[in-house]
């Protein structure tokens, strides 16, 4: 029974303590939830505080937002406009390039048609003139043409003459009238045509051999007919030209055909190219014009002569003139002293006292006064 009851006292004692556990607890949990909801007192406080100062940055944000996007749409606003000005410059810029660019297309266009047409027409020409070339007539009448023009342009019309007859019954070309000596040469237009394209389209060695033999026979039989024919003594000069109207054939002849040179050197006969020729009528001219010099400088000479007789006819005038004047004014001075003598004497007059014995004194001598100095 005694433990029993002991059992129940600390069971009480127990219990007892447990309770005022329990209490203590509720009352340090009573205090931590009163401390805890003056913290959330103060935490809320401080959270509407911050909410509030919140709201303000909120506000002064959103004034200053919208300053800065009624600037930024400004801005925008501008700067559209100048890119639109600037896109319409530029098209309107680029429109006036393009349409000036297509003006000068339109008329470059037109251009290379009138090339195009003049290429045509210059085509047929050719053709055309392939068909002269082919026929020797033609062909020499292409030369004399191409003679006649150069000896024009180079020297004055009265020292040359075209289609001339010498005195051996030949008809030359061209003959130009140079002073002795060395006396008119006789210029003749031949074109070894066949020869030369017969040598150019050669392709295997006998063809080019038998080429190069023909081109040498045509020109050694047209350096021998202007040596034998337009070179006559007391006549025409000891050489003449031979006018080669093609550059192409006179090139290939001074590069691979020596020995025709060689012959014509010993026939006197020079061959000429438009080029060479050119250079030969300006030494030509030159000559021309030094022997008109020449003869100018006879005139001249004898006309010095002359002038120089009359500027000493000049200086015999010029001294008896200054004898003219010598005497003139010789006798100017004779005057002069006698016009002194005259006055000096009229003043002697003037101061007289014409009175009775001055007018006898006066009567008694007028020979003395009148021979007076």
């Amino acid at each position: 029974m005694e433990y029993l009851l002991v059992a129940v006292v600390v069971a009480l004692v127990a219990v007892t303590i447990f309770l005022l556990l329990k209490v203590n607890r509720s009352e340090q949990l009573m205090s931590s939830i009163t401390a805890n909801s003056e913290n959330m007192t103060r935490l809320t406080e401080g959270l509407l505080n911050q909410q509030a100062q919140l709201e303000g940055q909120l506000k002064q944000m959103s004034a200053d937002g919208a300053a800065s996007r009624s600037e930024i749409t400004k801005t925008l606003a501008d700067r559209l406009d100048n890119v639109t000005k600037r896109l319409g410059d530029s098209l309107n810029q680029s429109t006036e390039k393009t349409g000036k660019s297509l003006s000068e297309l339109q008329a470059r266009l037109a251009i290379i048609d009138k090339a195009q047409d003049n290429l045509t027409t210059l085509s047929s020409q050719v053709v055309g003139l392939q068909d002269i070339l082919a026929n020797k007539q033609a062909r020499g009448a292409f030369g004399e043409i191409q003679l006649n023009d150069l000896v024009k342009s180079a020297l004055p019309p009265s020292s040359y003459e075209f289609q001339v007859t010498l005195g051996n019954g030949r008809r030359a070309d061209c003959l130009i009238k140079l002073p002795n000596p060395p006396g008119s040469i006789v210029v003749d237009a031949k074109f070894p045509l066949e020869s030369y394209h017969m040598l150019r389209n050669a392709e295997t060695d006998s063809e080019k051999a038998a080429a190069s033999r023909a081109f040498v026979t045509a020109m050694t039989k047209h350096i021998a007919d202007i040596s034998q024919k337009y070179i006559i003594d007391g006549e025409t000069a000891e050489s003449a030209l031979l006018f080669m109207p093609s550059e192409a054939v006179y090139a290939e002849l001074h590069a691979n055909f020596p020995q025709v040179l060689e012959k014509s050197y010993q026939a006197r006969v020079w061959i000429v190219s438009p080029t060479t020729l050119m250079a030969t009528l300006n030494t030509v001219r030159a000559v021309l014009k030094d022997s008109q010099m020449r003869e100018q400088a006879g005139v001249i000479q004898k006309e010095v002569g002359v002038l120089i007789k009359d500027v000493e006819r000049l200086d015999t005038r010029v001294e008896n003139l200054s004898k003219h004047f010598a005497q003139a004014s010789k006798d100017i001075g004779l005057i002069e002293t006698s016009s002194r003598k005259i006055t000096s004497r009229a003043e002697k007059i003037e101061d007289l006292q014409l009175g009775e014995s001055n007018t006898e004194d006066l009567l008694s001598r007028p020979a003395e006064l009148l021979n007076q100095d």
